[in-house]
């Protein structure tokens, strides 16, 4: 079924309304959907390679637009749902020190899981479900999803083809190195 799924989020790449196909799959993306807008963009720049800054630009603004939804989700389940379960079992208070402790790092999460392959989705409900601050989910969503989006569209753009497997293979595993060493500067620069 998800090949099915990913088959059919390919082919939207061809479709004459393929930038408000990526608006829409980045979108859900961010909260429900379970394939990434880069299955569209590659396709999407490698057949236009003159519109790979809009595309990028489309597939940041719609995923950051997304993220809010996926804050809100979490937002409301947690204060629906989550918070009286857990009050119920008398863990109200273990729940507000894992929160204080997400949002402690919770730049840090949210700018790893826009960037690499981790699902963005879950740091976007998990970030609402936790309180953290809007502005500090928001402003943070813009840098990793702009990083991740505009480094694609440049590869593409430069490289062309080629560089095609290499996105699709390994640039997560490239986003994910350089954010555990950024994340372990930050440490050696706090700590040291």
């Amino acid at each position: 079924m998800l090949r099915r799924l990913y088959d059919r989020t390919m082919a939207l790449a061809d479709h004459p309304h393929a930038l408000w196909w990526l608006a829409a799959v980045s979108f859900a993306e961010s909260s429900v959907f379970p394939i990434p807008p880069d299955v569209l963009m590659i396709p999407m720049i490698l057949a236009r390679p003159s519109r790979a800054w809009l595309i990028a630009l489309v597939a940041l603004v719609s995923s950051v637009l997304g993220g809010i939804l996926g804050y809100a989700i979490g937002a409301f389940f947690y204060e629906g749902i989550g918070q009286p379960v857990l009050q119920a079992m008398g863990k109200a208070d273990a729940m507000e020190a894992f929160n204080t402790r997400f949002n402690d790092f919770g730049f840090w999460a949210v700018l790893g899981a826009g960037i690499t392959p981790f699902p963005y989705k879950v740091i976007t409900i998990m970030s609402g479900w936790t309180g953290m601050p809007l502005a500090t989910f928001v402003a943070t969503s813009i840098l990793a999803r702009a990083v991740r989006f505009f480094a694609v569209a440049a590869l593409l753009r430069v490289f062309g083809a080629p560089v095609r497997a290499f996105i699709e293979q390994r640039l997560g595993l490239v986003f994910t190195v350089f954010v555990v060493l950024l994340f372990g500067g930050f440490l050696v620069v706090r700590y040291l």
